[in-house]
């Protein structure tokens, strides 16, 4: 059964960088066919991909993102984070990491079965 875990700091304040980890237990991010994902939600907003990285460490962004945001790993600990620099109000939101197994297109958070129970980060001063 797969399990992930998001971590990092509540409290960023703007123009610093946003940086959380999601741990993965119970299947290798390098597994074939894997995709592994960072999404959030925004107060009163809908759901927003935003970036994801597959088995070989290949990351691809949404394009309101690209220059703010990466996603990077770390294969001994079975960990993938995001980083999403020069931060303001509109990036407070509560975080998710997902992923999704087997062939597919995976740039909706709809594509995604498993899913991280999310954590909160405001951008404030």
């Amino acid at each position: 059964q797969m399990e992930l875990q998001e971590s990092g700091p509540g409290l960023v304040k703007p123009s610093q960088t946003l940086s959380l980890t999601c741990t993965v237990s119970g299947t290798s991010i390098e597994t074939a066919n894997s995709a592994w994902s960072w999404i959030r939600q925004p107060p009163g907003k809908a759901l927003e991909w935003m970036g994801v990285m597959t088995r070989d460490g290949t990351a691809y962004y949404t394009s309101s993102l690209k220059g703010r945001i990466s996603i990077s790993r770390d294969t001994s600990k079975n960990q993938f984070s995001l980083h999403l620099n020069s931060v303001n109000s509109e990036d407070t939101a509560v975080y998710y990491c997902g992923a999704g197994l087997g062939v597919g297109v995976y740039i909706t958070p709809s594509s995604y079965d498993y899913w991280g129970q999310g954590t909160q980060v405001t951008v404030s001063s």
